[in-house]
């Protein structure tokens, strides 16, 4: 009687179907690994909507004003370049007005070049002698002037204040008392601004710039009254530059994302 031989084979074949479906897995899941590290941002949008229909787009939160601390192009909204002009044009318009309306126009003085504005306070009025505490006379004029630049905030890009002596001796200053005088003069005016809430405080920079921009020669009391003073340059913003930056920063995040 012949006898058949048993086959020890299926058991064998089956595992090697199964290694097999398991490297063509694997192999499937890296390819997808591998394309999701290049895909865009569209690419990404359309899995994640294949997955799930009814996923909306969060959008990201915001913080905040558009001035220098924030991302760039970031709150240009509906702000165009001829806006931010005509707003510090304004803005220079008002603030000859009000220097106009004053009994003594030597304690503030005004001058656009460049599309900044110059605001010129006499120190006088604001200090008093070797004396960085700003006098109560000075807080109506900085009151006027800060409600002014805060009418016009959205298209102000930064407000540099910056404080100025006058050589007292032919050999000059001494430098440390100089340049803290001058440093605290211009701080504490930006203090008062930001204190207010004129400006936010990214948009405020203040500067000790000492006996060194006279605006005349030293040689008379009259002119080292007029070189003691405290100087604001408003600059308006420049949307075309921080729309350029913001595209830059996008395309940096992006290649940074598909390469890393």
């Amino acid at each position: 009687m012949a006898l058949k031989k048993k086959s020890s084979g299926g058991g064998g074949a089956n595992w090697m179907d199964t290694y097999g479906d398991m490297v063509t897995l694997l192999l499937c899941f890296f390819v997808l690994l591998y394309s999701m590290s290049t895909i865009s941002t569209e690419n990404w949008k359309a899995i994640v909507m294949s997955f799930n229909p009814t996923a909306v787009e969060t959008p990201t939160a915001t913080t905040g004003d558009g001035g220098p601390i924030a991302d760039p192009g970031e709150n240009t909204g509906n702000l165009d370049q001829q806006q931010v002009d005509q707003d510090i044009e304004s803005l220079f318009q008002s603030l000859q007005a009000y220097v106009e309306s004053q009994v003594s126009q030597s304690i503030i003085s005004v001058e656009k070049n460049g599309g900044k504005v110059y605001i010129r306070f006499n120190q006088a009025v604001f200090f008093g002698g070797n004396s960085a505490v700003l006098k109560q006379d000075s807080y109506p004029i900085l009151d006027e002037v800060g409600m002014m630049l805060n009418g016009v905030a959205r298209s102000i890009d930064e407000v540099r204040v910056q404080g100025h002596t006058a050589r007292a001796r032919e050999n000059g200053n001494n430098i440390d008392n100089d340049r803290t005088l001058a440093s605290e003069r211009a701080t504490n005016v930006v203090i008062y601004l930001q204190q207010k809430g004129y400006l936010d405080g990214g948009r405020l920079i203040s500067e000790g710039i000492g006996e060194w921009k006279p605006l005349f020669p030293n040689d008379t009391a009259e002119h080292m009254a007029q070189n003691r003073r405290v100087e604001m340059i408003v600059s308006g913003r420049d949307i075309e530059a921080e729309l350029e930056a913001a595209g830059m920063t996008e395309d940096f995040t992006e290649e940074h994302f598909t390469t890393h």
